[in-house]
C-alpha cells in the first residue's frame, strides 16, 4: 500500500486475500469491511462490471451470507449473476460458480 498506493490492483488483491483470511478465521466483521473498500476502490478504478470487481461482489456477498445478511448477501449475488452473463455469458465458470451461489 506504502509502494503502489490505496488503490493499485496489487493492493487492491491484498486486502481482498485479507478479508478471505479473516473470514475464514471467524473475523467476519473485520473481513466485511476489508471486503467492503476493495469493493468500493476497484468500482471507483475498474467499473462496476469488471471481473475483478464482480469477484468482490461476490466474495462480499459470501460474506454477508456468513453473517447471516440473507437478504443482502442475495441482492450481491444476484448483482454479481447478472453482470456476469451480460460480460462473460451464460456459461463461463465464473457465471456458473455466482449461479451456484445464488442457489445456496
Amino acid at each position: 500500500e506504502r509502494t503502489l498506493g490505496a488503490e493499485h490492483p496489487s493492493t487492491l488483491a491484498s486486502v481482498h486475500n485479507l478479508a478471505d483470511c479473516l473470514k475464514a478465521r471467524g473475523r467476519l466483521k473485520d473481513a466485511e469491511a476489508l471486503h467492503r473498500r476493495a469493493l468500493e476502490a476497484r468500482e471507483r478504478t475498474l467499473g462496476a462490471e469488471h471481473p475483478s470487481t464482480l469477484r468482490s461482489v461476490n466474495n462480499l456477498a459470501l460474506c454477508l451470507r456468513a453473517m447471516g445478511q440473507l437478504k443482502d448477501a442475495e441482492v450481491l449475488y444476484r448483482r454479481a449473476l447478472e453482470a456476469r452473463e451480460r460480460t462473460l455469458g451464460a456459461e463461463h465458470p465464473s457465471t456458473l460458480r455466482s449461479v451456484n451461489n445464488l442457489a445456496l
